[in-house]
């Protein structure tokens, strides 16, 4: 290892220029592939794919509609929908929604749809027709038309609100335009909705409210534009408190300048594998620039240190790129392997977050392990001003801070700090277990509760009897099954056991309205509206019953229960899907069987169940990669236990955090728990590689914990807290997920800093108790 490595940085520094010329052409040609990239928020990249959920919603998909949905409530401002204006910007709505690319034109609802007619008996059988009539003027007449058909069709509470103040505009969004072929641009899409929608048609009078996954990404993608501003915020403090730290100007625009080359490679390679960035992953590149800034602060403090020593900077920043490419690499390399594991989720959206963080922390390994230092070598010596806080620093604050830290190897002072360590921990487990899996709140968890998108939300759940939060259970049988009274009251038991649950506002299925369509036969009488027993019957109740409502299929043979839920929190789905698998196992036969799902909540729910399995494998992968290559690094049981055990400990505390701030598990925040490992092993890898030499050596454990802390112990403190801070901000953003992602990066920066300068020295106290302490 010592020889390659020697080989390694002669070959670089004895070509330095053509080391440089080629960055500098690899920056140039990947800063102009990252002009390319492009915010990327489709839809089927936020589900599981394989789940056996997500099988059954592919497959009927096409016939019944996807959970790609639109909603948009269109709302009288004075309470009353009957009147001119209303019916105008209505229509305009409808058919504007329809003409925008992306619509699943056919499956476009409104009262203004053909779809939409009613139904009623008459004294010569049944009568009936379009709620708006084919000369429908909106005259009083007219209305009161309209809100007989409307009542006749019983589509209040669904098409038009229960107290008539707002009617619904739906529609269904295809992954793929038939025409162009094209994959649907979903941030696109939402700022058409706003631009050729909302804008031009709402009026005084009239408010337009839209919601659906569509707009959804497209607010928070919005939101995630503000992003930049804090990533300036960060690098301006990052400046700051990098020149204080080293005294020198060119010194403090190398880790940034090498953290921001970093930044530049990652977006360029994701644009040369043909990725684009996802809203939800808009993050990660502050954190490549974040980890970045660690590793080469690291370096230049190593290459001050040395030049402090009086050797020139060609030859400090040799011996830093020798000293510090092993211990940095191995921490960088344990990062990228933790990213990587998160590929093994089926979640599309996790890999290419594992696959966008992994390429910016592998490139951190170029630029601020090799490019950092052969940048360093041609500064002039005397420009550079020593760095650090060596043993001729007894009277400095840094000083007194290092001898406070070295009690930690005492084995008294050790024991408080692993029983209050050991507290901690039993407190954060016991709390990390009430974590639940999805979303914990009503409406877009990642945007405020005050935000427009979720305002529209909650108004449509108070105003409507459905909502977005829609689970379709398909019922699969036998081509005519809808004709046999055994199928159909078998479907009928099944929805209203669905039905009668807590979370469930309603149900509609082909049973339910065929019983309303025989009472029409008999005199609208209610005593009738039951399932008929006879055969002729069942078969004249269906079959007023089109495929256009969803509820069947051309030959009978697949027959959704649609169930409307009150919100899709994560205990809410749970509960829900638990009663249904029990329902349909009770319910169900050889020849018919309740098959899950379809639906915005069964995409949910087959991500939360995809989430949740996926949970324990993944900490099992990302600790046995960083313990693996800390094991390869150290060659040692005990060194490897001092770093990964204060990790473990600060990612529980970080999971009874993500309870107490009520953040469920879901797509967005499983990934934190290997980036919280990524962020804390680089600061216990670099305190330890500098201890590992010295105890091998014989040196006493108090000693080579002040001699580590000496060489690295002020740039790791200085990283957790600069870092720590430049996260903070985010308490600001527009975005809720980046408010509680940066409370946890705080949290995460600072917690993991102490436990590598107070949790890791305290467990090599007894570990290493055979190497006691020495008084100087």
């Amino acid at each position: 290892m010592r020889s390659i490595l020697e080989l390694t940085e002669n070959v670089i520094f004895r070509h330095r220029a053509f080391v440089l010329v080629l960055f500098v052409l690899m920056t140039g040609w990947l800063g102009l592939k990252a002009t390319n990239i492009q915010l990327d928020a489709a839809f089927t990249k936020n589900i599981p794919l394989n789940h056996e959920y997500m099988k059954v919603y592919l497959k009927h998909e096409k016939q019944f509609g996807g959970a790609n949905s639109i909603l948009l409530s269109v709302c009288d401002n004075d309470g009353d929908i009957f009147n001119e204006p209303f019916f105008t910007q209505l229509k305009a709505v409808h058919d504007q929604l329809y003409f925008i690319p992306g619509v699943n034109r056919p499956l476009v609802n409104s009262i203004f749809a053909p779809s939409a007619r009613f139904v009623e008996v008459v004294e010569d059988g049944f009568a009936g027709g379009p709620i708006i009539p084919a000369n429908f003027a909106p005259t009083e007449q007219g209305l009161a038309v309209v809100k007989q058909n409307i009542e006749k069709a019983k589509v209040v509470g669904r098409m038009v609100a229960s107290d008539y103040s707002c009617a619904m505009v739906t529609a269904q969004l295809m992954e793929i335009d038939p025409q162009t072929q094209e994959k649907l641009d979903t941030l696109e899409f939402a700022k058409k909705l706003e631009e050729q929608i909302r804008a031009p048609l709402s009026t005084d009078k009239v408010s337009i409210h839209i919601i659906g996954f569509a707009k959804m990404a497209g607010d928070i993608a919005e939101g995630a534009k503000g992003v930049v501003l804090f990533f300036a915020i960060a690098i301006v403090f990052t400046f700051v408190m990098v020149w204080l730290f080293c005294k020198s100007l060119k010194l403090t625009l190398l880790p940034i300048l090498c953290s921001l080359i970093a930044v530049v490679w990652q977006m360029g390679l994701l644009s040369v594998l043909g990725f684009g960035m996802d809203p939800m992953s808009i993050l990660v590149p502050f954190l490549v620039f974040a980890i970045g800034v660690s590793h080469g602060v690291q370096m230049i403090n190593a290459i001050g240190k040395k030049v402090g020593e009086g050797v020139t900077s060609k030859v400090a920043a040799q011996a830093s790129f020798k000293a510090l490419l092993i211990p940095g690499g191995i921490a960088l390399l344990s990062d990228t392997v933790g990213f990587l594991t998160l590929l093994a989720i089926d979640i599309g959206i996790i890999r290419e977050l594992a696959i966008t963080a992994s390429l910016g922390v592998g490139v951190i390994i170029f630029t601020n392990l090799v490019l950092l230092p052969v940048m360093a070598s041609y500064f002039d010596s005397s420009h550079i001003h020593r760095i650090g806080d060596g043993h001729d620093s007894s009277h400095t604050v840094l000083a007194t801070l290092r001898e406070i830290l070295v009690k930690a190897t005492d084995k008294k002072w050790a024991a408080i700090i692993l029983a209050v360590a050991t507290l901690l921990f039993a407190f954060g487990y016991v709390e990390s277990q009430k974590m639940q899996i999805g979303d914990l709140q009503a409406g877009a968890p990642a945007l405020h509760e005050d935000a427009r998108y979720n305002q529209d939300t909650f108004l449509i759940n108070n105003r409507y009897t459905i909502s977005s939060d829609i689970l379709k259970v398909i019922v699969e049988a036998y081509p005519a099954a809808c004709t046999e009274h055994e199928v159909m009251e078998r479907v009928s038991r099944f929805q209203w056991r669905v039905e009668n649950l807590p979370g469930v506002q309603s149900a509609v299925s082909l049973s339910s309205v065929s019983q309303s369509v025989n009472a029409g036969y008999n005199e609208g009488n209610l005593k009738w509206q039951m399932i008929p027993r006879n055969e002729a019957s069942l078969v004249q109740a269906t079959s007023r019953i089109e495929t256009s409502t969803g509820l069947l299929n051309g030959d009978c043979s697949v027959m959704p229960i649609i169930v409307f839920m009150q919100d899709h929190k994560a205990e809410t789905i749970e509960h829900v899907i638990a009663s249904v698998k029990e329902f349909a196992k009770e319910e169900g036969t050889d020849k018919l069987q309740f098959k899950l799902a379809s639906g915005p909540i069964g995409v949910m729910a087959a991500t939360n169940e995809s989430v949740s399995a996926a949970q324990m494998p993944m900490m099992v992968y990302v600790y046995g990669a960083v313990i693996v290559l800390c094991l390869i690094s150290f060659r040692s049981v005990r060194a490897t236990i001092a770093v990964v055990l204060p990790l473990y400990i600060v990612s529980t505390l970080a999971q009874a955090l993500m309870v107490h701030l009520e953040i469920g598990l879901t797509v967005s925040t499983l990934p934190v728990i290997a980036l919280g490992v990524g962020i804390g092993v680089d600061y216990g890898i670099y305190i330890l590689s500098s201890m590992m030499g010295q105890l091998k050596q014989g040196v006493a454990l108090n000693i080579a914990y002040r001699n580590a802390l000496a060489e690295r112990g002020s740039a790791v403190l200085f990283t957790g807290i600069t870092l720590a801070v430049g996260v903070s901000t985010w308490i600001f953003s527009a975005l809720k997920f980046q408010v509680d992602m940066g409370i946890l990066l705080t949290f995460m920066f600072l917690v993991n800093m102490l436990g590598a300068v107070l949790l890791l020295p305290a467990i090599g106290a007894f570990i290493w108790s055979d190497q006691k302490n020495k008084c100087e």
